[in-house]
């Protein structure tokens, strides 16, 4: 008979998945479902009472979630011999449709990269922050490689950048989203690689980009300067510029890594090169970060 009760199995799991997954998918993600279940008044492998409880109390999407997690959970613990059937194979909870992505697919038009990157350059209290947001718009690098970037990784001419590791707001470093490393070439004289000439200092060793008071950049960090910095304060640069009409819409920072690449290919870039400069394949390229609608231009006569 079972003698497991579900935290002590999703327990288990995690543990299994420590050797097989990255840790930053550890402490997000299953972490999550951990406090979720924790939460629980009762910790009974009983799956219709567990989805009851998360129905009731979360929204159906965050239940869909849990329950996925949890019937790949008891799966594997079937297939460990610690349960006999999986108690979740037939507990339904219909998908909730996803909400349309076609707002975080889009990139701004190249009047509007400029004029953010002016805004952060002039700005009273986020100009520190320029030099990365140029760097992300003029690469279109995941903001997690530029945060773990160190001046080791940039050959001493500044003309090529090695793109190896990544960063996530809990600072665990790691291989890229895909294990892809690739170098980004710098155009000499280019405004990239001017930028790294007049960032670098003869004693540049350690990370490129830090916050204001010189700890490891995060997400959360950039989003405070680009969107807003706490709930009741003031608002960050780009919202900023939505709300006085200065840009017409607002994105968010992954929106550099679109940018870059609607551009690139615009500007008569391969897809195939654009790909790998962003470290990714040339499918993924097409589908998501091409945006021929924010390159709007006459048909021609043809």
């Amino acid at each position: 008979p079972n003698t497991f009760n579900i935290l002590e199995l999703w327990k288990k799991y995690t543990d299994y998945k420590k050797s097989i997954i990255e840790e930053t998918t550890i402490s997000i993600k299953y972490a999550s479902v951990q406090r979720y279940l924790t939460r629980m008044p009762d910790h009974k492998l009983d799956a219709p009472k567990i989805r009851e409880y998360l129905l009731n109390n979360y929204s159906q999407a965050m239940a869909w979630n849990i329950i996925s997690s949890l019937k790949s959970c008891c799966k594997w613990a079937v297939e460990s011999e610690m349960l006999a059937v999986n108690p979740f194979e037939k507990c339904f909870i219909k998908k909730p449709k996803c909400k349309s992505n076609q707002e975080h697919y889009k990139a701004f038009a190249k009047e509007h990269r400029d004029l953010i990157i002016e805004a952060f350059e002039l700005h009273e209290h986020h100009s520190h922050y320029a030099p990365l947001v140029k760097f992300l718009f003029w690469t279109g690098c995941r903001l997690g490689e530029a945060f773990a970037l160190t001046w080791n990784d940039i050959s001493d001419d500044c003309l090529k950048i090695s793109i190896t590791k990544s960063c996530n707001f809990k600072r665990i470093r790691k291989g890229t989203k895909n294990g892809k490393r690739r170098t980004f070439p710098v155009g000499k004289d280019t405004k990239l690689h001017n930028l790294l000439l007049n960032i670098k200092t003869d004693s540049s060793t350690g990370l490129i980009f830090t916050s204001f008071k010189g700890c490891p950049m995060t997400s959360t960090t950039l989003n405070n300067c680009w969107n807003r910095k706490g709930a009741n304060a003031r608002l960050g640069v780009v919202a900023e510029m939505v709300r006085d009409g200065t840009i017409p819409y607002y994105l968010k920072p992954y929106a550099t890594r679109h940018t870059f690449a609607t551009w690139a290919i615009a500007s008569g870039i391969s897809p195939d090169r654009v790909a790998y400069w962003i470290g990714d394949d040339v499918a993924t390229v097409l589908k998501y970060y091409c945006h021929p609608e924010t390159t709007v231009s006459d048909c021609p006569d043809f």
